[in-house]
């Protein structure tokens, strides 16, 4: 299993089935530490993930966790990971929704302020605040059009709310109003897209 996304120290707990799982991240100060705390990765690498060593269909699994919303070329990476996932494998895919009031408020704060606020609104030992880039991909209808373009199926497709800034009243008052401002076109009720995307067995399938 490849782990894209290694910020978040949430293993995928699969009951009689051995797991080998290996990292792949940004080079960012916060998830070298949490990498450093981790063991249940058997290896892992960070930096620039368009040019980082995966070998072509060597992976079962990919675990995209909280990635696709915080890096540039975001579609790109996404190719490059999908490359080293064999015929038939999976994507279990987690990320922050772009269109949802907690992206919108999350990607507008400066960077100067979301720094600030990161201790007081977020959980203790949370990593971050990592970067807000959320590029088009970063939505639902991104992910839909990204997946029908290479012939990918989403076999189950979820709204979550897990916002870490969200978990006191500042930061869920923050969202409610940001959901008020824009009339619900950014709604507050859900802020994470949990999706299970399955790469075709068939080479030709995105033709069928």
């Amino acid at each position: 299993m490849l782990v894209a996304g290694c910020a978040h120290d949430e293993p995928l707990a699969l009951d009689h089935v051995e797991t080998r799982s290996t990292g792949a991240d940004e080079d960012h100060p916060a998830i070298r530490q949490v990498l450093q705390e981790r063991a249940d990765l058997i290896s892992w690498s960070l930096g620039d993930l368009r040019c980082v060593p995966l070998a072509p269909r060597a992976y079962d699994v990919i675990q995209l966790s909280f990635l696709l919303e915080r890096i540039q070329h975001a579609e790109l990476v996404f190719d490059r990971l999908l490359q080293s996932l064999r015929p038939g494998g999976l994507v279990l895919l987690r990320m922050r929704d772009r269109k949802s009031a907690y992206g919108l408020l999350d990607r507008v704060t400066p960077a100067w302020l979301r720094r600030l606020l990161w201790r007081p609104l977020a959980p203790f030992g949370t990593p971050g605040p990592l970067p807000a880039v959320y590029e088009p991909l970063a939505s639902s209808d991104g992910i839909h059009a990204f997946c029908l373009s290479r012939g990918l199926q989403i076999t189950d497709d979820e709204r979550n709310t897990s916002g870490p800034a969200r978990a006191g009243r500042i930061g869920s008052a923050a969202v409610a109003l940001m959901s008020w401002l824009t009339s619900g076109r950014y709604p507050g009720s859900h802020d994470e897209i949990t999706m299970v995307i399955r790469k075709p067995q068939h080479h030709f399938a995105r033709l069928l």
